[in-house]
């Protein structure tokens, strides 16, 4: 992606994390009860503890629009079993798009004592989302690629937020895909994912379901 599609993508940001929720929707209509205990891309998380950590990244975004400031140690409620963690967080997402959708984009946000544009943190926020979603996808079962237009923007992103300080704690090293590889396994690649590779228990992902 060129600078100036990157500067593009970064200035739409609300409407690159509408998109991407959107896409992370259609990953948790795939999710079983069973599925919880299946193990997820990122390591050592089983499925419930991803959609546990996405539920604290939907909450942290939800706050940074609420009230201009986001704690890095920012976490919702312990996990408790009898909630379903997949309601949980399609009701967060729902918060969450419409706080941000009401918000002045011109008012900075606070990370961690640092100021940000809205739209840095909108899009930051859409690529964790768009990934995650796709984790859960992936210890699902099955292999539903990130849309080639959402990925296309992400790719370009990326590199801006998530530098070699955030490997190997944040993200894994990135993998190598062959050359025609599409943007949505470039994507995934370049977050330290395999984007080919059988489950962590050996399953084989299966072609998505239709949304």
């Amino acid at each position: 992606m060129t600078d100036k599609r990157a500067t593009a993508a970064l200035t739409g940001g609300i409407a690159l994390l509408e998109r991407a929720i959107n896409y992370t929707l259609g990953s948790l209509h795939i999710v079983t009860p069973e599925a919880l205990s299946h193990p997820t891309p990122c390591r050592d998380w089983d499925l419930r503890a991803l959609l546990d950590h996405m539920n604290d990244s939907l909450l942290a975004l939800t706050e940074a629009v609420d009230i201009g400031h986001v704690d890095l140690d920012v976490s919702a409620d312990a996990s408790d079993s009898t909630v379903d963690p997949v309601a949980s967080l399609r009701n967060r997402a729902s918060q969450l798009l419409g706080a941000w959708t009401a918000a002045d984009r011109r008012h900075l946000v606070s990370i961690g004592g640092s100021p940000l544009t809205t739209d840095i943190v909108t899009s930051a926020g859409a690529v964790e989302v768009a990934v995650h979603g796709w984790d859960v996808a992936r210890a699902c079962g099955w292999h539903r690629p990130i849309p080639p237009s959402l990925a296309d923007e992400m790719l370009g992103l990326s590199p801006l937020f998530i530098t070699d300080a955030d490997r190997p704690t944040r993200f894994a090293a990135p993998v190598d895909v062959p050359p025609l590889a599409g943007p949505g396994d470039r994507l995934v690649a370049f977050l330290g994912r395999h984007p080919y590779q059988a489950r962590p228990d050996g399953v084989t992902s299966r072609s998505a379901p239709p949304d």
